[in-house]
């Protein structure tokens, strides 16, 4: 990689663009090479700082030619490139499903001791070895092969946006400032946006406000939230907001801006918006076929404010169903159920995990359901609605990677998830979960039944600030 990052550096300063670009491209292949090695998730996500100071090379050589469509396949060349390898599950390691059923065990007396009062010192240090012994053993697993080589094709990309009459808005950050890709109608184009140091501030300022909003007597802060809104618009879409057309839109962000609430921005508040951590991961999930059992999950965890009361409303709703509820909620089972299934519903706290995001989890009737427990499954649910707070959150790793559940479940086979970057409000998120399934009945997208649930809320500042607050991944 060094060699290559100094054959680059070389031919940058000897004037030549298509020399930094060779070297660029084969000291990248290089590090895909390796990448495919590793079956730890975390390791590939974090290999991929190795390959940062190539890509910015590539990127400005790209940026420097004029053309859209080269920046665009540069950009992509390196974003959430974890995610274009074959899926490695963990090994079959009986001291893995041991570990793991033990750190659950744990976890759960330690939040019960908590509540209670009582102390917890050594129910903490028990689960912080359990996590060192789990996260040993996963990372130690062997990649999964060499994957199937594509490369993202900017003209299949626009002509799949064609089909579908949208756009894909891909945000690029070179020295501190967003360009921004404009894909669709035939053509890539380039748009200038803002500092991205200045959006990320604003980000942070939408999380604070969407907090507060959570609960009641907050709604003298809607107007802050909405001028918040106005000003992300401006640094992060600038003149492409004007551009955008009357069909869906799917935004690409940079792992820095991956909590913003799209739907908050007002071009975009009114649209079908989905998310996607790169251009190649939506084309994959467009690809992806739902499985032929059409087979339906609905799971309540304990300690809900409301106890999960959409759960009973949506019963009704679906013929073949499996529910899981009460102490039926437990972790085998409902993994058992979830995999390969076509619509998935989960209402269960989430927990995030900043220092650890592979032990971010759902709290279920026996413990928390860690990312980690996710990735043993053999083909992840179709479609996932996780109907809860911070279930969306995904920490920024390595270059341009994220590590959270969403990003965990798209290469197993997930093809969209709505989820939460926020904590929501309960009760406002009963009607809004309706809603969306009301919606998914009629035959919509996640993201088409998700845009018409926000809708259908009332119009206070809670139940505008949840809408907000939940967003479409993927592109089913």
């Amino acid at each position: 990689m060094t060699g290559w990052v100094a054959q680059a550096l070389r031919a940058r300063a000897a004037g030549s663009r298509r020399g930094v670009l060779q070297a660029c491209r084969r000291g990248l292949d290089v590090l895909d090479e390796h990448r495919t090695t590793l079956g730890a998730p975390e390791l590939r996500a974090r290999v991929s700082e190795q390959g940062a100071e190539l890509a910015a090379l590539a990127q400005e050589a790209a940026l420097a030619s004029g053309g859209a469509r080269r920046l665009l396949e540069w950009s992509e060349r390196w974003r959430a490139a974890a995610l274009a390898a074959p899926a490695a599950r963990p090994p079959e390691d009986p001291g893995l499903l041991a570990d793991l059923t033990s750190f659950r065990e744990i976890a759960s007396r330690a939040e019960e001791a908590r509540r209670d009062g009582r102390p917890v010192p050594a129910l903490e240090r028990e689960q912080r070895r359990l996590e060192r012994e789990i996260r040993a053993r996963t990372l130690r697993a062997r990649g999964g092969g060499a994957g199937d080589g594509r490369r993202l094709d900017p003209a299949a990309l626009v002509e799949r946006l064609e089909r579908d009459g949208g756009q894909l808005v891909e945000l690029v950050v070179l020295d501190d400032r967003v360009r921004v890709l404009l894909c669709g109608g035939g053509r890539v184009r380039r748009f200038a946006g803002g500092r991205l140091s200045r959006a990320v501030a604003e980000a942070e300022l939408v999380q604070a406000g969407l907090r507060r909003l959570a609960h009641p007597g907050g709604a003298a802060r809607l107007p802050l939230l909405e001028a918040a809104g106005r000003r992300l618009e401006e640094l992060l879409l600038g003149e492409a907001a004007a551009e955008l057309g009357p069909g869906p839109v799917v935004v690409v962000p940079p792992g820095r801006l991956h909590r913003v609430p799209w739907a908050l921005l007002p071009s975009l508040r009114e649209r079908v918006v989905s998310v996607s951590p790169s251009a190649g991961t939506w084309l994959r999930a467009r690809e992806t076929a739902p499985p032929p059992t059409g087979r339906h999950v609905l799971v309540r965890g304990p300690g809900l404010a409301t106890g999960g009361a959409e759960v009973p409303e949506l019963t009704d709703l679906y013929g073949r169903l499996t529910l899981l509820e009460g102490d039926g909620a437990r972790a085998g089972a409902v993994l058992r159920a979830l995999d390969g299934a076509s619509l998935s519903h989960i209402a269960a706290h989430g927990v995030f995990r900043a220092d650890n995001p592979l032990f971010s989890s759902l709290r279920l009737a026996d413990g928390p359901l860690t990312v980690h427990d996710f990735e043993r499954l053999e083909r992840s649910p179709y479609r996932l609605i996780l109907s809860s707070c911070d279930t969306a959150r995904l920490a920024p790793v390595g270059a341009d990677e994220l590590l959270g559940l969403v990003t965990a479940l798209l290469p197993l086979g997930t093809a969209g998830v709505v989820a939460s970057s926020a904590p929501v409000n309960d009760a406002a998120v009963v009607p809004l979960m309706l809603a969306l399934h009301k919606g998914l009945a009629c035959g919509l997208s996640l993201a088409e039944a998700l845009r018409d649930a926000r809708a259908a809320l009332p119009g206070d500042a809670v139940h505008q600030a949840t809408g907000w607050a939940f967003t479409a991944f993927g592109a089913a």
